[in-house]
């Protein structure tokens, strides 16, 4: 059996691969899926999301919450940068 609660980064792949990555975390028994993305992948993570809502899982996930944040990391040159970071909390319904 699955963890309760799965994360999956989604970063540069196709859409549909994150969609697959999610409904088979909850197919194998996770009742949370938390997708996690930075920058230009903030769009593929809400994609993800309402992909899976929508249209694979209807009326079986619901968003359970949103999370808008802002990472740290270093630049080239030793600079430090902020970049925007989203957390989407998909819940099976009971």
């Amino acid at each position: 059996m699955a963890a309760p609660e799965a994360v999956i980064l989604v970063g540069k792949k196709p859409t549909t691969n994150y969609v697959i990555a999610t409904v088979m975390q909850f197919n194998a028994g996770s009742k949370r899926v938390i997708l996690k993305a930075r920058g230009a992948a903030i769009a593929r993570a809400v994609a993800t999301a309402v992909m899976v809502r929508d249209r694979f899982m209807p009326g079986l996930v619901e968003v359970k919450e949103v999370r808008l944040l802002s990472d740290r990391i270093s630049a080239q040159g030793g600079k430090e940068r902020y970049v925007a970071a989203i957390e989407i909390v998909l819940e099976k319904k009971s």
